[in-house]
C-alpha cells in the first residue's frame, strides 16, 4: 500500500487500492513545473502498479505541455474528468499555495515537490533529464548543471547496454525479495531514488541470473519511464 506525506499535516498517508484523481498544479512553465509534472507521472504509475485506477489531471501551457511529451509524461485527462468521485492527491510545488480551494476537501493529500536550480543542457534528451530528475527525492531541491546531466546520460547508456545484453540470456522471474524490495521503496513516499538503489544491487549481485536481472529491469521500468529497454536489438 503506497503510503505518501502530506504536505497539509507532515503525517503519512495510507493510499487504499481505489480511484484516484491526481491532480498536478503547474501554473509556471519552468524546470520545477515540469518537476512537479514528472511526480504527478510517477505517482499515477506506482498507483496503477498497485492495483488503483488513476486518472492525472493538469492544464500545463502549452510550452510545457511539449516538454512533458518529451520526458515521456503521460497525457493530461480533460477538465471534464475532475469531478466524479475518488480520492485526490494534489501535486504542488514547495510553498504553492494558489490550488483549486473550491474543490480542496478534508481527505484530499498535498504531496510537495522541491524546486529544479541551474539550467539544463539543451542537448540534455527527455530520458536523460528524467533520470537527472529522479536521482533526487522530491522533496529534494535538484541543481541541473552538465555534469549532472552528463552523469545521467552516461548511467542510462550504461543500464541500457547491460539489459540488452541480458536480454539475450534465458529468462528468469524477478527474484522475490527483489520485486519486495522494490514495491516497498516507491511505496514508502514514492522513494524512487531507493529504486534506482535496488536496480544498482542487482546489477552487481553474483546470485542473480542475467535472466532475472533483465525482468528486474523491465519491471521497474514500468515506474521509472527510462526505456532501459531501448537498445535490444539495436546491434543485431
Amino acid at each position: 500500500m503506497l503510503r505518501i506525506t502530506d504536505a497539509r499535516t507532515g503525517e503519512p498517508a495510507e493510499i487504499r487500492r481505489a480511484l484516484t484523481r491526481v491532480h498536478a498544479h503547474v501554473p509556471a512553465e519552468d524546470t520545477s513545473a515540469l518537476r512537479v509534472l514528472l511526480v504527478a507521472d510517477v505517482l499515477a504509475r506506482a498507483l496503477e502498479l498497485g492495483g488503483s485506477p488513476v486518472l492525472l489531471v493538469a492544464d500545463p501551457p502549452a510550452a510545457l505541455r511539449r516538454r512533458a511529451d518529451d520526458l515521456g509524461v503521460r497525457p493530461s485527462e480533460t477538465a471534464a474528468t475532475r469531478g466524479g468521485g475518488g480520492r485526490v492527491l494534489r501535486v504542488t510545488g514547495s510553498g504553492d499555495t494558489d490550488t483549486d480551494t473550491d474543490t480542496d476537501t478534508d481527505t484530499d493529500i498535498t504531496v510537495e515537490v522541491a524546486p529544479v536550480r541551474g539550467t539544463e543542457a539543451p542537448v540534455a534528451s527527455g530520458t536523460t533529464l528524467r533520470f537527472a530528475l529522479l536521482s533526487h527525492p522530491r522533496r529534494t531541491p535538484v541543481t541541473l548543471d552538465a555534469t549532472a546531466l552528463t552523469e545521467a546520460t552516461d548511467m542510462l547508456d550504461h543500464w541500457r547496454t547491460a539489459v540488452a545484453a541480458w536480454a539475450t540470456r534465458p529468462s528468469r522471474p524477478v527474484p522475490e525479495p527483489v520485486r519486495q524490495a522494490l514495491r516497498a521503496a516507491w511505496e514508502d513516499d514514492l522513494d524512487v531514488p531507493a529504486v534506482l538503489g535496488v536496480l544498482r544491487d542487482v546489477e552487481g549481485a553474483r546470485d542473480v541470473p542475467d535472466g532475472a536481472r533483465f525482468e528486474t529491469y523491465a519491471y521497474a521500468d514500468r515506474l521509472l519511464g527510462l526505456e532501459l529497454t531501448r537498445q535490444i536489438g539495436a546491434s543485431a
